[in-house]
Order: structure tokens, then C-alpha cells, then sequence
């Protein structure tokens, strides 16, 4: 359920490090998929910082990488990409059981910490990682969908990031209605932030479900290489449309280890001077990815509302030359 707060604030507008919002922050019409891989929860867990977030454990030593893909049309900074890679975790003073947090997931402080968040645009980065402390940073990104497959990729430096495709698990039928907690590391701290989000949902089990993750060449991505993900998901979700809140009430704490952490953590200095630009990168074309063009200018909320009904290819004013993705993937690597 959404706070009492949240449902209190709306209408109200704030400005925080020279971003507006208008309250609640919130995305509506926005497409999004979903894929769940097994991997090595020992290896999970070195990438985990301090001492109180744990990998979740399914069973034995199973642990689970998240990917989401979000597409956001309407939003009060505009429309961008992210594309969020994740390990599934519980919060607390030692590693919680195996599948019981699925359970009591507030006794647990289920969640997922984030790894990599890459976004389209300027403006998503300063006010997501200065304010909640998400690894948001530019990159250049694109969200396919088509008949059979919804994709996406992201680019960084001329180099691969990641490219997850499912096959579209059927027609989206399932009301959702959920909330997510998301772990992040910032300024020397663990913080904590909270989405509330719903829509239409098709999704696949177990053998089921079907998608292609492909790790590319770039440094960001090369710890993932350690975590021994599985050829094959066990989940796949997708929502044609999807609207939502971020919650603007976060939560953090100090990362404490045994010695004193030699380095300097990366701090406000890394969003200080950032604008408040909506432009995106060219889209991806790493990999053999055939780019589209990049994204039509936009301004929050000016954008055509997206049917709640799951079509084909759909219109999408952004991308005028939207085609069906027929990029070849490669091997998982």
C-alpha cells in the first residue's frame, strides 16, 4: 500500500538541489520488463558493502541477480531509460535463511542492492543519486518492443554494457500492485529508498520463461562476471504500461568495517556540478545493436498516454522509426 504521506503530499511541489517536482514523484505510462537469473551467493556477497546487507538465498548456495528495464514517458524531469542490475538481499545484522524472507519480507528487509544503474539522461542522475543515492550514471540506452521479444541495451564509452531480451511472456492480464525496497551505496553510507508501483503484469515460471543476458566488455560490468549468472532465468515479467511512486522519505546508515576504508567513498562532489539536461546519447549500437533514432524532445507530461491495452508494437511518439528488434545476441558471457 502507499503511505498515508504520499497520498498527503499530492499537489504540493518541492525543489530539491535545483530540481522541481510536483508530489508525488511519480511515472506513469511506462513499459517495463523483468528477468531473474540464479547466482553464486557467495560471490554475491563480495559485492556487497559492509557488514548488514546479505545476498537472499533461494536454496543452498543460490542467490538471485534482478534485471529491470523501465521505460519512462511521463515524469516530472522527463522521459529516460533505466536500466537497473541488482542482487536480490535482506537487511540485518546476518544472513537470513534460505527462502523465508519471500515470506516476511519487512522482518527481513527484503530488497534488491543495486549495482549498476545506468539512465538516458543528466537530470535522472543528479536527482538519483544525490538525493537517494542510486549508482545512477549517463549512458547511452534503448527499450524495444516487439511482437516477440522486449529488449534493451546499454552502451557506455563506445563499449557494451549489458543486453537482456525476453520472450514476451503472453498478454498482460494480472493486476499488480507492489512495492520494492532498493539498497545503494553512497557518500560512505547504505541508504534505502521505497517504490510503489502497478499495472497490468504477464510474466513466466520456471522453465517457462525465456530471455538472453549478455555481458559486454565494458569495466562497470566486469564484477558480474564473477557471480557465475545462469544461462537461463527462472522469471520473466512484462508490463505493457506501467505508473508508479518513488518515495521521497529514504533511509541510511554508515557502512562500517573492520579498518578504516583507505580510499575516499564517491561522494556530492560526483553530482555538484551536474544540469538539469533531459538530452539523451545516441541510442546503443554496440554488440551489432542496428541503433534507432534517439528520442523526440519531450516535456513531462506532454507525451501521448500509452494504452493500457498491450499492442503489438504501439505507438511510440519518442521513436518514430521504431522497428522490431532483430539484433542477434550473443553467447552469455
Amino acid at each position: 500500500m502507499i503511505p498515508k504521506r504520499i497520498k498527503q503530499q499530492t499537489g504540493r511541489f518541492s525543489r530539491v538541489d535545483g530540481i522541481p517536482y510536483e508530489l508525488p514523484i511519480n511515472s506513469r505510462s511506462s513499459p517495463a520488463l523483468m528477468a531473474a537469473f540464479t547466482i553464486d551467493a557467495h560471490e554475491a556477497a563480495a559485492l556487497l558493502p559492509g557488514n548488514e546487507v546479505h545476498p537472499l538465498r533461494l536454496w543452498g548456495n543460490k542467490g538471485v541477480l534482478l534485471v529491470t528495464v523501465i521505460d519512462y514517458r511521463d515524469t516530472d524531469i522527463g522521459p529516460y531509460i533505466e536500466f537497473s542490475v541488482a542482487i536480490a538481499c535482506t537487511h540485518g545484522p546476518r544472513p537470513a535463511p534460505p527462502v523465508l524472507p519471500l515470506l516476511f519480507q519487512k522482518h527481513y528487509g527484503l530488497g534488491q542492492y543495486v549495482v549498476d544503474l545506468p539512465v538516458s539522461t543528466e537530470i535522472s542522475v543528479k536527482g538519483g543519486k544525490g538525493i537517494w543515492g542510486m549508482p545512477k550514471h549517463q549512458a547511452n540506452l534503448d527499450f524495444r518492443i516487439s511482437d516477440q521479444t522486449v529488449s534493451s541495451q546499454y552502451d557506455k564509452d563506445g563499449k557494451l554494457g549489458v543486453r537482456i531480451e525476453i520472450d514476451r511472456p503472453g498478454k498482460a492480464w494480472l493486476p499488480l500492485r507492489a512495492s520494492g525496497a532498493n539498497y545503494c551505496q553512497f557518500r560512505g553510507m547504505l541508504m534505502k529508498s521505497f517504490i510503489y508501483f502497478r499495472g497490468k503484469f504477464a510474466f513466466r515460471l520456471g522453465r517457462k520463461a525465456s530471455a538472453r543476458l549478455t555481458l559486454g566488455d565494458h569495466p562497470r560490468v566486469e564484477p558480474l562476471k564473477k557471480l557465475g549468472i545462469a544461462s537461463k532465468p527462472f522469471f520473466v515479467g512484462f508490463l505493457p504500461s506501467s505508473s508508479g511512486e518513488l518515495d521521497d522519505h529514504f533511509e541510511c546508515w554508515f557502512l562500517s568495517y573492520p579498518q578504516l576504508p583507505a580510499g575516499q567513498p564517491e561522494g556530492l562532489e560526483s553530482v555538484a556540478d551536474l544540469g538539469l539536461s533531459q538530452e539523451w546519447l545516441a541510442p546503443p549500437a554496440a554488440g551489432s545493436r542496428q541503433p534507432t533514432l534517439p528520442p523526440v524532445a519531450a516535456t513531462a507530461g506532454s507525451l501521448e498516454q500509452a494504452s493500457e491495452e498491450e499492442g503489438p508494437q504501439g505507438a511510440e511518439p519518442r521513436r518514430p522509426d521504431s522497428v522490431s528488434d532483430g539484433a542477434g545476441l550473443g553467447a552469455h558471457s
